[in-house]
């Protein structure tokens, strides 16, 4: 399994960045797919998770109207689409492929840092 996140950058407040997440090894298609962040200091949390379908997209209050999760299943890429940048929003990204109930396997991160 492979997982890895990629478009992390540094960003000024209130700016936007697009990370991408390229699959391979897994079952796509079948996969629940999760975008989890640790910032400095922090435990993991996961912050935004799209069903196998596209029919259940949930976000974590503190991105929620701000961040924007898609699924590309012919190119097995996972998106978040990420606006209105706050410094708090800095932290390490990660995707993740899971269940209806959890994550199960992250991959590799992508730094993002968003300067005041």
């Amino acid at each position: 399994v492979q997982l890895q996140a990629s478009g992390g950058g540094l960003v000024q407040s209130g700016g936007s960045l697009r990370l991408s997440c390229d699959a391979s090894g897994v079952t796509f298609e079948n996969s629940w797919m999760y975008w989890l962040r640790q910032a400095p200091g922090k435990e993991l949390e996961w912050i935004s998770y799209i069903s196998s379908d596209e029919r259940a997209v949930r976000y974590v209050d503190s991105v929620k109207g701000r961040f924007t999760i898609s699924r590309d299943r012919a190119k097995k890429t996972l998106s978040l689409q990420m606006n209105s940048l706050k410094p708090e929003d800095t932290a390490l990204y990660y995707c993740a492929i899971g269940n209806r109930w959890q994550w199960t396997i992250k991959g590799q991160g992508t730094q993002v840092t968003v300067s005041s």
